[in-house]
């Protein structure tokens, strides 16, 4: 049944050939008809002789039909487009003629944006313009932009935006824009640096200068800041040291004449120091303000009725706060130069410390004051002091302020019931509200660092022998370390290290975000002072007792001994750390330890490469 299906559908398909075969003969230019099939002669259908003619590589018919009709369109549109073309150059250069200056100034103009213009994929922009767009990237999305095209590469490493990354990064704060002829280079020296002094913080590698000042007697207070030190004695007197410059003539600072005529000449009892003044207190009220540039005589002299209790240096302004018992005073120079008091203030109670805000300038400033129980602000502006924290019962043991909030411990007196133990509060300064209470320890808080913290932490010490570091967004701890057997006496923490100093004389180097001892110091006397920039730190060991056992009042001053007089140290890390010469002299080793503190311990004896020993040992 397929096979009579499929030979009727052949039959119907040859009848339909020869219906539709062409009568007409083919020449040689057309196809080959005259093929010849089984004796006959018979006229192949035109499209099979197109494809016949298309697989035999001749040319059809029908193409050149094509080419013939595209030949004719072209030679009508062409002779349109002659006839418009001519009428549009005459009208040209009429246009031409009438506005010749013109185009001129058009031409140049396209001409300077064709240099100018930086290509941003479909639009061009001007350079200015394109610059403020790529000011808003960091170094990577730069580095990705100088790998589109030659345009964008020569804007992604444009000086400007490299100037204004290293400011916003820290470095040159006080440079201008032509102070370096690439300052991309300039950011990644800076960087590298930055990379070598913080190995040499966590191996201790650097170099240490104790700055000892032999006519001084016992050391009694200590100061520094940038580059300046500032100590005083028992004897009187004042010693600045300018670590940059060590032959600088300002490091002897002349007492006033009351207190240099004085037998025996007063202890100075306090002593502060910024970028450009020094200022120092003695036990019988004297306060003494000088210059770090001229240093000499005193540029500001004034006597309290009682011995001063606190005294405080802004450190971004000409402005000194001191307390002699309640009575509270700020003195400030005027627009010629001259010192004056700004306000005075009766307190009622005893001023225990003062804390200057940092940030407000010369025009408004602002101390935090605690006596007992209770802080104060004080502010030349207002009448009165405003109370910023009072609890009674709970006095305030320590004090710190930042450009926006201060810190204060609150002792817990016990008498009160789920009272919490000892506590930090945060206080906001524009509202004088409380902003946020952190810590709950049954020790008392004896230090705190707000003003050098980084932004939102606190880190504080506490009698109970714990560092701490608290988020003052979440009021949650950070960081607890166990730190100091006799109390921390001082502290300071930057975004990666906590430097802490105990009663019993150590400084301890701290990893925060792993809570590890990094490396510790020793000296006699408890730390008094703790501070640190990126490559330097300054500490200072200062005894509680000023007359040593074995020193009268009539010996010289080079009868007491070294060791009671206390010391000062200098590190710096920014030495290279290829040198055995700059590590830190506790002792030295050159071997790598696999575990426990890099303390670089030399022994005598080293048990582990002992030579002519036995094989079986």
């Amino acid at each position: 049944m397929a096979d009579d299906e499929l030979a009727a559908f052949r039959e119907r398909w040859k009848q339909e050939l020869d219906c539709k075969t062409d009568k007409r003969c083919t020449d040689e230019k057309g196809c080959d008809g005259g093929r010849q099939e089984a004796g006959e002669s018979k006229f192949e259908p035109q499209y099979v002789s197109i494809a016949s003619s298309l697989l035999d590589g001749r040319t059809s018919p029908l193409l050149d039909r094509i080419e013939e009709e595209r030949t004719r369109r072209k030679r009508r549109y062409e002779n349109m487009t002659n006839a418009c073309s001519s009428a549009l150059q005459q009208q040209q250069q009429l246009q031409k003629r009438a506005n010749k200056g013109q185009r001129l100034l058009d031409q140049l103009i396209d001409d300077l944006n064709e240099v100018n213009d930086i290509p941003f994929f479909d639009i061009d922009l001007p350079y200015e313009l394109a610059l403020k767009i790529f000011q808003h990237l960091g170094c990577t999305d730069l580095g990705r932009c100088a790998q589109v095209s030659k345009a964008w590469k020569i804007l992604a490493e444009d000086g400007v935006l490299w100037f204004n990354i290293c400011k916003r990064e820290g470095y040159h704060q006080d440079a201008s824009v032509s102070d370096s002829p690439c300052w991309k280079s300039t950011l990644r020296d800076c960087r590298n640096s930055d990379q070598t002094v913080r190995s040499n913080w966590k191996n201790r590698v650097g170099s240490i200068s104790q700055l000892q000042f032999e006519l001084g007697k016992v050391l009694c207070d200590v100061s520094s800041c940038d580059s300046f030190v500032l100590a005083g004695y028992t004897s009187g007197d004042v010693r600045l040291w300018d670590t940059l410059h060590w032959d600088s003539t300002a490091s002897y600072l002349k007492a006033n004449s009351l207190s240099a005529n004085s037998e025996p000449r007063p202890y100075v009892s306090h002593v502060q120091v910024n970028s450009t003044l020094a200022a120092a207190a003695y036990e019988d009220g004297c306060v003494d303000l000088w210059s770090t540039e001229t240093g000499g005589e005193p540029i500001h002299h004034y006597q309290s009725a009682g011995r001063i209790q606190a005294l405080a240096l802004s450190p971004d302004s000409p402005t000194l706060a001191s307390a002699a018992g309640p009575d509270v005073r700020l003195d400030q120079p005027d627009d010629r130069g001259y010192w004056r008091t700004l306000c005075q203030a009766q307190l009622p109670k005893a001023v225990d410390s003062v804390v200057l805000v940092p940030g407000r300038g010369q025009q408004c400033p602002l101390a935090a004051v605690a006596a007992g129980e209770a802080v104060y602000l004080l502010d030349p502006r207002a009448e009165e002091p405003r109370t910023l924290h009072s609890v009674y019962g709970h006095p305030v043991t320590c004090l710190d302020a930042s450009d926006s909030h201060a810190a204060l411990g609150v002792k817990s007196s016990g008498w009160a019931m789920h009272d919490g133990g000892n506590k930090i509060q945060v206080y906001c300064l524009e509202t004088s509200q409380l902003a946020v209470g952190v810590g709950n320890s049954a020790g008392d808080f004896t230090c705190i660092n707000l003003r050098d913290s980084p932004p939102h932490l606190l880190v504080c010490g506490n009698k109970d022998r714990r560092v701490r570091v608290f988020d003052l967004r979440t009021g949650s701890s950070v960081a607890s370390l166990y730190a100091h057997h006799l109390g921390v006496t001082s502290v300071q923490a930057d975004d990666w290290k906590i430097v802490s100093g105990g009663g019993e004389g150590l400084v301890c180097v701290w990893e925060m975000r792993m809570g590890a001892k990094l490396w510790e110091m020793h000296n006699r006397h408890p730390v008094r002072h703790v501070r640190f920039n990126s490559s330097t730190l300054v500490t200072a060991n200062i005894p509680d007792e000023k007359s040593p056992r074995g020193a009268c009042i009539t010996d010289d001053d080079l009868t007491a001994h070294r060791r009671h007089r206390g010391v000062v140290c200098h590190y710096d890390f920014s030495e290279d750390a290829t040198s055995q010469d700059h590590v830190l002299p506790i002792c030295r080793s050159n071997y790598a330890e696999s575990y426990g503190y890099n303390y670089n311990i030399g022994l005598v004896v080293p048990y582990d490469a002992l030579s002519g020993s036995h094989p079986s040992h």
